[in-house]
């Protein structure tokens, strides 16, 4: 039998019957006196979670997010909680028989994601907005509604694992499918959040997903996945700047790594540590990166490649989610950007800041990005990156 067959098998067994006991979803009752908040993104995973908790049992309420403004927002495709992807939660939701409502959370989303985002990249740093999303308004603001609803839980469609441990506390873990492990961008889930949360796609992969998206005859069944920021149109990141921070854009001096003036640039949130292409400046011997942006001196820093690599790193607003640390550090393995493997580290934790020591120095490690730290599979917690030391003596912690 296949796992979607099995799968099958099972929803059918728990929707024909409550015996008693713990139900799927860790509660002690039938599944129709279960509610469950789904947010619905309008794309084929979260549809998904919405049809197998259906299918279960369970008295299923759909929430969408509207983030930004609906006018903008229909014009563009394949991001989550634009105005089609509204339009398809919603036919989602009508062909499952379930409650269905729409948020306007468009005010919280500008002031708590989009606006940080802009003043983060005018400082230098390269942000990631999906997990200030979740940290904010996915997992704070629509958790509080969700209780408001009486949900006992609330199901998304990530692809990462809760686990509970021997202590009764809930564990985050990997996704069994490592292509679409989503763990790293949900560090900042708290042990609370992760009381009331739940996540039925965690031991599922995408092609599996899909099959059920076919079984239940979903319209999202073939709809690709978001590629982009949900908020910046085709990759164009800068224009959302320059639209919530007018003049943002002030030019200065591409200098090397010892000082000397190569050129000139027309603002530095067009740069990106570990940057190659695009620089402006040539005639050298061997290609340069960008390996530091300082926003003070408005100057964009390049070198060799041998300048990116990074042997310590310093993490604010740490959420610790493991065990304690003890004062010696903690051998770990970090996760430092969404696209590459974990790195083998030494953990030092106090007050909520963290200083990880990399066993083998890493290129591209830029501010603004998350340092994840993992025990295996287990996420024991996470930060924002916001001090890096050079391997390179000519470069200071930036």
């Amino acid at each position: 039998m296949s796992d979607t067959a099995h799968a099958t098998a099972l929803a059918m067994e728990q929707s024909a019957g409550y015996a008693g006991g713990i139900n799927s979803l860790g509660f002690d009752r039938a599944p129709a006196d279960t509610r469950v908040v789904v947010a619905m993104s309008g794309g084929v995973d979260s549809s998904v979670t919405a049809a197998l908790l259906k299918e279960q049992g369970y008295d299923v309420v759909g929430i969408t997010l509207q983030l930004y403004d609906h006018g903008v927002a229909v014009q563009k495709k394949g991001s989550c909680c634009a105005g089609q992807d509204i339009h398809d939660a919603r036919r989602v939701a009508e062909a499952l028989g379930i409650p269905h409502y729409v948020l306007d959370y468009e005010s919280r989303f500008k002031n708590q994601v989009m606006e940080e985002f802009a003043d983060s990249y005018i400082k230098g740093e390269t942000p990631i907005p999906c997990v200030r999303c979740n940290q904010t308004v996915k997992f704070k603001d629509l958790l509080d509604t969700a209780r408001d609803l009486g949900a006992a839980c609330m199901a998304t469609g990530h692809y990462v694992q809760r686990v509970v441990g021997k202590d009764g506390k809930s564990r985050l873990v990997r996704g069994i499918d490592s292509g679409k492990d989503q763990s790293y961008f949900l560090f900042a889930t708290t042990q609370e959040q992760m009381d009331f949360l739940r996540f039925p796609l965690g031991h599922m992969d995408k092609t599996e997903t899909r099959e059920h998206a076919e079984r239940f005859g979903l319209s999202v069944a073939d709809k690709p996945d978001s590629q982009d920021i949900c908020f910046v149109p085709e990759g164009r990141y800068v224009d959302v700047i320059e639209r919530l921070r007018p003049g943002a854009l002030e030019p200065g001096e591409i200098v090397d790594v010892d000082g000397n003036v190569l050129g000139t640039h027309e603002g530095i949130v067009k740069y990106t540590i570990g940057q190659r292409r695009g620089l402006g400046v040539g005639g050298t011997a061997e290609p340069l990166y960008v390996v530091k942006l300082d926003p003070t001196k408005k100057q964009v820093i390049v070198g060799p490649r041998e300048a990116l690599l990074t042997r310590a790193i310093g993490v604010k607003d740490v959420n610790w989610i493991g065990e304690s640390v003890p004062e010696n550090g903690l051998n770990v393995v970090a996760k430092i950007r969404s696209t590459r493997p974990g790195v083998p580290a030494r953990l030092f934790l106090e007050d909520g800041r963290a200083h990880l020591v990399l066993d083998v120095p890493e290129a591209g490690v830029a501010p603004g990005q998350a340092a994840v730290f993992y025990d295996g599979d287990r996420v024991l917690g996470g930060g924002w990156i916001d001090q890096t030391e050079s391997a390179d003596p000519r470069l200071s912690a930036a």
